[in-house]
Parts: structure tokens; sequence; C-alpha cells
């Protein structure tokens, strides 16, 4: 349940074996996998098996001969050198790359082709100062296949490239940058005629490079696609797999055009995406059972009223068979029209996240069952305080016949996720009964994280006391270590912590705050001033190659002397690699010197790619700072908003503002990074900046904003979508700047039409209305009409007044005339296009 973390990327098990390696000068392995003594004197004769396993100090004495035969070997034998998609290497392994490439001096263009993954350890200033461009160009093919290149390095190369003359002319001088592509900002992609982006993504060798870009790259990639390709299905068959999600959901309209199925299937969709053409699949297709997964989470009630009832039917069992996971909205709807003539008899047919949305009561099995199953659900469908989600916590305890607050083991596997709704008092009465279920929770309420310390304080759980826990113990914890506060980590020993950073911190699911926040506990409380850096501390390449530097320092003072004393070349070194080095768990007092020591180094501002990297200082910055920064770039602003500033919105804010005030547009990428998270904090001004085309292909939901922010943006988003004016879609895409007296108004305005209103308005959809007259709105538009008016539908509508009966009914909605003006404006210009799929999914929500 928890999210998606900016932590270091995980070492390969072979590598956390080998972890033991510490200290900033070279260091002795007592638990590696390999004698490093042995290893140096005889590398070569080393097996495969054991050769991936070197760590840093073992190849960094290597002849030449030597260093370029284990580049090769690591190349073939080990995981973490085979090309592989998102492939980047772990900080450990960054090191034995950089280590073993301090040997070689003077790459040809076939040494650095042959390097294989293990070029990720070229330096950004070896790349810039020491590497010809001819050479870099005619080690081109093999750089390009090359995954996880930090940006620093991929602009280096890139830079380096364009600066001595070679030109993109074509698709295949793009697709030559193959993975450094990422080096490219996106207003040098724009920059490039679509027929040059059309021909690169159709060489199969670059598009299957594309899927690690930035968001920023991918969305520019798709816009000078669909500039060129007239037509929906042509753009899916099109654009490569790595880019589909990108596709802006305006393109994806199909309208009288077909789609072709079997292209839909074969991309991956969000949710968003697909519920644009879900209608126009679940039409098209007869068997269901071929529709992917990806496909069927774009369900929607609105085309839920295309099939009948039996394929309905068949088409949750397909869902539930291709464990589609589906939102509240979906579910609820989904449910709605399943129970239609009552609670079906087999319901484990159906999704199982329906059961989130039941009781006991309503199934067929014994109530443990039910909650065995709803323990398994995707609880996070309902937020923590959700009625339902509360209820279901209540009926889970009677039904398990829980009298008091105690919970034992079987209950508690019962429960599932919903011991991570357990009050305080249950976790402090079940001992540690409930920790290993808790600790798969991700986030916790006050009380919750104060019971879980009370219990893990008293010892009196297999963990033991605190003083006695060891790495291994830190590492089973798991999703529990963010809630231990000093007056627990200052009783764990120093090394049991030291060692759990080395070797176990990367597979855990904490962030990099979160791991700071632990070797801020290695941390003395009482920092003496240093005077001038101790010896065997100074900063160098290997030290900065190294994921535990922040254990090197014991105090930010020390931190702080080292830098003052850091050489030109190992300056550069840090500038150039800085996105590597604040992946590491730095404290914040360890921050604030790196923070530091940035501003001293940029008095006249930090440069754009500094400013893409501020993420880790955000504790420390203030919306004054910001101001004042040089935001030139959608790029930039796209890498600090993804970074997720203070909750509050004010440094986000800042930063819009900023770059707006610069003169910066705010295109579909500026937009696309502002997202529905930040527009509310645009203000007038910066929102009359926005032309509808970007508003078009970016992704923005204003429900939560201001009225003044609504209005300004359906203005906008009105000339966006005008081509789509008369199409169903149009609703899907117009409704997240609708606000809700305007959703209100569009079923009043419904009972406001005459039968020939509604014959004109839904055409040869006019038939649906017969399935839904038995419920409101249309039950109570039927009763308002004459019956002679509604035969003449020939819709196969019944009820209605007939001829010389008094219509005594009273509509039940309020008078349109308590409507603004302006808002009985925008229902008049809905209408056409949004009466159906409105009242179908009013029916359903």
């Amino acid at each position: 349940m928890r999210g998606q973390r900016h932590a270091p990327a995980l070492p390969s098990k072979g590598a956390r074996g080998a972890r033991a390696c510490q200290g900033p000068a070279r260091a002795q392995c007592s638990s590696s996998p390999v004698n490093e003594s042995a290893v140096c004197a005889s590398v070569q004769s080393l097996p495969d098996r054991f050769i991936c396993h070197l760590s840093p100090g073992a190849v960094a004495n290597l002849s030449r001969e030597e260093a370029l035969g284990v580049a090769q070997r690591l190349g073939r034998s080990c995981p973490w050198s085979r090309a592989m998609p998102r492939a980047s290497l772990a900080p450990r392994e960054l090191q034995v790359a950089a280590s073993l490439l301090r040997n070689l001096d003077d790459l040809s263009p076939a040494e650095l082709g042959a390097l294989g993954q293990a070029a990720l350890g070229l330096s950004v200033s070896r790349i810039q100062e020491s590497i010809p461009e001819e050479q870099l160009e005619a080690a081109l093919p093999a750089l390009g296949t090359v995954q996880g290149w930090r940006a620093e390095q991929a602009r280096a190369v890139v830079s380096k490239l364009l600066l001595s003359g070679y030109q993109i002319l074509d698709g295949q001088s793009l697709a030559e940058l193959g993975t450094l592509v990422a080096g490219l900002n996106s207003s040098t992609l724009r920059s490039l005629s679509p027929e040059v982006v059309l021909e690169a993504i159709q060489l199969p060798g670059f598009a299957q490079h594309v899927d690690a870009l930035p968001s920023a790259l991918k969305r520019t990639l798709v816009e000078k696609v669909s500039s060129r390709v007239g037509h929906p299905s042509e753009l899916v068959r099109l654009i490569p797999s790595a880019l589909a999600s990108s596709i802006p959901k305006s393109l994806l309209v199909f309208g009288e055009e077909k789609p072709n199925v079997q292209d839909l299937n074969n991309k991956p969709w969000t949710r968003e995406q697909a519920a644009m053409f879900f209608s126009d699949v679940v039409k098209a297709e007869p068997d269901f059972s071929r529709l992917s997964q990806s496909v069927l989470q774009g369900f929607t009630c609105a085309a839920a009223s295309a099939v009948g009832a039996e394929r309905f039917q068949e088409l949750a069992r397909v869902m539930r068979k291709k464990k589609v996971r589906l939102g509240q909205d979906q579910l609820s709807c989904l449910l709605k029209m399943l129970t239609l003539h009552g609670i079906p008899k087999d319901l484990d047919s159906y999704p199982q996240d329906l059961l989130l949305f039941l009781s006991p009561s309503d199934y067929a099995g014994n109530c443990s069952q039910f909650f065995i199953h709803v323990g398994k659900a995707n609880g996070d469908v309902l937020p923590r305080e959700a009625p339902q989600r509360q209820q279901l916590l209540l009926e889970a305890l009677e039904c398990l016949g829980i009298p008091g607050t105690q919970i034992n083991k079987g209950n508690a596997e019962i429960l599932g996720w919903l011991v991570c709704d357990l009050g305080g008092e249950y976790i402090r009465s079940s001992g540690g009964t409930l920790l290993r279920g808790l600790s798969q929770c991700g986030s916790f309420l006050p009380e919750q994280e104060e019971a879980i310390r009370d219990v893990l304080s008293s010892g009196n759980t297999t963990f033991g006391p605190p003083a006695a826990w060891s790495a291994f113990t830190l590492s089973e914890l798991g999703g529990l270590l963010p809630v231990l506060d000093p007056s627990i980590l200052q009783q764990v020993p120093k090394k049991a912590l030291t060692t759990w950073l080395r070797n176990f911190a990367w597979d855990s699911s904490l962030s990099r705050e979160e791991l700071g926040t632990i070797v801020g506990e290695l941390l003395p409380r009482r920092h003496k001033r240093a005077e001038g850096c101790p010896p065997g501390r100074e900063i160098t390449e290997e030290v900065l190659s190294n994921d535990l530097m922040p254990d090197f320092y014991t105090s930010p003072e020390i931190l702080r002397a080292c830098l003052q004393n850091i050489s030109q070349e190992n300056r550069l070194f840090l500038e150039n690699h800085l996105s590597q080095v604040l992946t590491y768990p730095f404290s914040i007092p360890q921050l604030a010197v790196l923070k530091e020591y940035l501003h001293e180094s940029y008095p006249r501002g930090y440069p754009q790619h500094v400013l893409a990297e501020m993420g880790p200082f955000l504790p420390l910055l203030s919306p004054e700072e910001i101001s004042t920064w040089q935001l030139s770039s959608a790029d930039t602003l796209a890498a600090f908003l993804t970074t997720e500033p203070q909750p509050s919105g004010s440094l986000a804010s800042a930063a819009i503002k900023r770059y707006v005030e610069l003169g910066n547009a705010l295109n579909a990428t500026a937009l696309d990074a502002i997202g529905t998270k930040y527009v509310c904090l645009l203000n007038a001004t910066e929102l009359k900046a926005i032309d509808p085309s970007s508003l078009k292909l970016a992704s923005l939901d204003p429900s939560a904003c201001s009225q003044e922010t609504k209005n300004l943006l359906y203005q906008k988003a009105k000339e966006a979508f005008s081509d789509q004016h008369h199409s169903p879609a149009y609703y899907e895409l117009i409704l997240p700047y609708l606000d809700q007296e305007i959703r209100i108004n569009l079923k009043t305005l419904f009972h406001l039409l005459t039968p020939g209103d509604v014959r004109g308005l839904l055409g040869v959809q006019l038939p649906e209305l017969a399935r839904w007259q038995g419920r409101s709105p249309v039950r109570d538009w039927l009763a308002l009409q004459k019956r002679s008016e509604l035969e003449r539908l020939h819709a196969g509508l019944t009820g209605g007044v007939q001829e010389g009966y008094i219509n005594l009914a009273t509509p039940k909605f309020p008078a349109m005339s308590s409507a603004p003006l302006g808002t009985v404006a925008m229902v008049f210009h809905l209408l056409p296009a949004l009466l159906l799929s409105f009242f179908m999914v009013s029916l359903l929500s």
C-alpha cells in the first residue's frame, strides 16, 4: 500500500552480499564472497560466478588489459551489466564500474563499445574533457544501448556531440542516440520536424530505449507524432508501448472510426486513457476474454449501457479473471449493474473488490470466508475515513467474535489489510501479534504510531528489546521503521544500524528522507567544531561514488570542513554527479551543509541541471529563495514539481510563479507537470496565459479549485475540445472542468425538454431511453409528457399522461431560474453532446 519511492536503485543479491566494504579509503571486505587480496592477484582466473561479486577495491589496481577483460566479462556474465529495460546500477555496482574505468585511459571506440553497462562508471568530467567527440560518435551505437544513464552523463554526451557538429536530420540520426536521447531537452525535441520523430519511433532499436525517458520527453515525442497522424487508430498503431501512457486522452477519441482492438490490447494504458475508448471496444469485441487488463480497466458506467445484462455479467467475470483493478466509482457502478435484480449468488465470479461495498449478509458463504476475501481485496479503493471501510471493520470484529481489544494471530490473518484501521488500544492489547500485518500498511494515524512504539519498546515481541536488535531485526521490521522515533533508535546498537544501512537499506521501502533520519541517529548529539578535514576523510571520487558517504562524516562540521578542502578535480566530480550523490541518505543537518556548498559554488544562481535536483533540499527551501531562481525550462519545472514539495503548496506555487514571471509558456510539458495536484495554485494571470491547444494535451482536474479557476479553465477547455463538441466523448473530456452546479442543472434541463427536443438530441440513440424508463430522471420526465407524443417517438416508452387528464405530478428538481445566467449558458452549450452520457452516469452513480 506504500506509494512508489524515490530511493536509490536496489542492488542485486550478489551486490548485497558484498556490501561490507566501507570507509572513504579503499576498504577491506570482511563479508565479501570473494577474498579481495586474492582477487587483485589473479582476477582473470576467477570463475564467472565470482566475477560479479567484486568489490570496488578489488578492481582498483588492475592493469589496462585486466580491466578491459573484467569489463567485458561483467557484460557477458553479470545480471547487473546486461541491458535490460529500466536497468540501472545500484550504488555499489556504480562504485565497481567507476573504480574499474579509472584504470582505462584513452578508450578507443571499440573499447568504449565493449564496456556495456560498465560505461555508467564514466565520470561527466571525463566525458567532457578526455573522450574526443569523434570517438563518442563512433561508439554511439553501443553507448546508445546502455540502460540507466544519469541525467548529467546523458547531457554531457549529447551536448558534446551536438557542439561538435552532430546533426539530427532524420529518424536514423535520432535513433542512434538510443538511451542517450534523455540528454536532449523537450525544447530541442520540439525543434525537430515531426517526420524525424515519426521515422525514429518506428525503428525497433529506438522504440525499446524510450521507456526510461523523463515524462516530459515522452510527452514531447507523442506530441510530434500526433501532429502528423490524422486518426487515433494510426496513432495507437505507431506509438511504441513505452510511450502509450503519454498519449493525451483527447487524442484517443475514435468517434466514427472503428478501433483496432488488437492494437489497443498490445499497449499499456492508464485508467483515464482506457475510459476514452472502452465503449467503442466493448461494442466492437464479441469475446470480452480477448480484451487486455489494460483496456478493461477503462470500464465506465456509460459504456455499461451498450451491452445487455447477460453480456454485462460476462464482462464482469472476465474482469475478475484478468485481475482488473478498478476505482471506487467504477466498482460502485459495476455493483449496481450486477445487483439490479438482487445480489447474485456467485459473487466469487466477479471482481473481488466488489466485496468492499457489501456486507457479510450479502455473501453466500460464512462471514469468516467473506472477510478472508475482503482482506485480500484492494483496500486502497476506500479512503481511510470512508464509512464503508469503517463499517467493514466493525462487522469483521463482530463476525470473528472479538469481544475486547485483543486479537490473536489467526484473526489477524483473516483481517488482512483491515488491521491497518485498528486503533491504538487493539495494537497495545495484542502485543506483537499485529506487527507483521501493520508493517504492510504504509501509513499510520498518530495514535497508531504511538501504540506501535509502545509495543516495540516493551521488548515483549519476537523482536526483543531494541537494545538487542541486529541488522537482520531492522530488516524484518520493514514498514514499521518509519515509526521509530529517537527514543527507540538511540537504544539500537550503532553497529546494527550501520550494518543495516550497508547491507539491507536499499531492499527496504523507506524513502531517502526516512533513511536520512536513521543516518541522523548515528551522528553524535553534540558536535565539536571541526579543525580541518580529518585524515582519511578527504572527499575523493571514490567517496562520492559510495552510497554510504553520509556515514563517513560523523558530524555536519566534519562534512563542511572536508567540502571546504575538496580538490578542484573532485569538486567538478561532485557537481557533475549531483543527482547520484543526492540519492544518498544524508540527514537534514548534512543536507544543510551540502546546500551551503552549492550556494557558494554558484554565487550567481543555480544552473538548470542543479535546479532540477533540488528535491532533497525541500525542507530547507523557502518561497523567497525560489523566487530568485532562473527557472527557464519546462523540463526543470517538471523535475522540481515531481519531487513533491510541501503539502501547503507554497514551494510549488513559488516555482510556478517564477517560471511564468520569466516569460516562459505554460505549454503541455509545464501543464502536465503541474497536473491536478497543483492546478489550484495557478492565479488568474497564469490561467489566462494557458494556450487551449496545450490544455488539450494535458490532464487536469480542477474540481477542488475555486470557482474563478473553474470558470477560467472551463472557457479554455471549451475551446480546446471544440472539435469533439458533438461526440459522446466530449462528456469525458469536459467533465473535470464542470462544477457540481452545472452537473445538477444538466439533469434539471433534461426535465424541461419536450419529446421532440429529446428526439433531436439523442437521434439514433433514442431507444436507449426505454431501458431506463423505470428509474429517475427518465421516469420523472415521462410523468410530465403526453402519452400521444411519447408514442410518436416509437422508442418503446410507456406511461405519460392521457389526453383529457390533468397532470398533478410535481417535478423533483430545482428551478433553473435560480442558476446564474453563465451557468445556464454553459448547460445549453453542453447538452447536445452530453445528455445521453450524463444521465446514464447519473442513473448508476
